[in-house]
């Protein structure tokens, strides 16, 4: 699949009502920081803290972000700070089909290319696939168009009744792990549209023969060391585990949303099952 734009570039706007200390002070209580351990990783003083997430004092803008790298705020939200401490956001949102991004678009392509036969995809930070290779097209092979089409979405993919859900052997673990991970996103980046996408999901049904409610299964003799995907493709059973991979230190709020995952073979059947699919 070709590496397609994830929707344009949005304005980032300061949170209405909330100046910058409180939003420091969520932040954070939500690492569980001190505000004597963060005045001593930003070499202030717990007084300036203090006197910052009350209002007292107002932060300079060399303050705010080196206060947003030690408390690891998303790059998105760090403009957010920016703007409701009275000053200009640093991070560009470049849509990633802009000509700027050429060489990281073509690097995330070689990438994904490199890793066939095993499965790869990029998804932004909606889990909105924006470059795929053959191995994630061989998994989706009979999945209606309606999902795989204008902006497929990973997770609507994955456990929509119709989509991979029902060939998924291992579907209530798979489904759990996906839903905490979603859990996680939306707690960092305290993002909207993903919430609203946590909610459609969570409620589909399971689908007809699933295994939602199959007993445990026995002990296999593969000793899988992370938690694997087992599905079905052409009458055999697949098992993978899955790798994700960000940009280190992104400057742009369109790179540092975008997260590359690739399925390793979970077994040696899986291993030669994909590599006779080339051969």
């Amino acid at each position: 699949m070709t590496i397609v734009a994830s929707g344009p570039a949005a304005t980032p706007t300061a949170p209405d009502g909330k100046g910058v200390g409180p939003l420091l002070r969520a932040w954070r209580e939500r690492r569980r920081v001190s505000q004597l351990e963060l005045a001593l990783r930003a070499e202030s003083s717990a007084r300036h803290i203090s006197f910052v997430e009350t209002g007292r004092s107002r932060p300079s803008e060399e303050m705010v972000l080196r206060l947003a790298e030690h408390l690891d705020v998303p790059v998105r939200e760090r403009n957010a700070l920016l703007l409701a401490a009275g000053y200009a956001p640093r991070y560009p949102e470049t849509p990633l089909d802009d000509p700027a991004l050429a060489a990281l678009r073509d690097g995330m392509e070689r990438l994904i290319q490199g890793y066939e036969p095993y499965p790869a995809l990029v998804v932004d930070a909606t889990y909105t696939v924006v470059a795929a290779n053959r191995g994630i097209a061989m998994l989706l092979e009979g999945v209606p168009e309606s999902l795989l089409a204008p902006a497929p979405n990973a997770m609507r993919l994955t456990l929509h009744p119709e989509g991979l859900a029902p060939r998924i052997r291992n579907l209530r673990e798979w489904r759990g792990h996906l839903l905490e991970q979603m859990e996680r996103q939306i707690a960092l980046h305290r993002s909207e549209p993903l919430r609203e996408l946590y909610e459609e999901v969570a409620g589909y049904p399971a689908p007809a023969g699933a295994g939602v409610d199959e007993p445990a299964e026995p002990a296999r003799p593969v000793a899988y060391f992370a938690l694997p995907l087992r599905i079905e493709h052409a009458g055999r059973v697949l098992s993978f585990v899955s790798s994700i991979s960000t940009f280190n230190t992104p400057m742009d709020v369109t790179v540092a949303e975008l997260a590359i995952e690739t399925f390793l073979p979970a077994d040696p059947a899986t291993a030669k099952y994909l590599n006779t699919l080339v051969s």
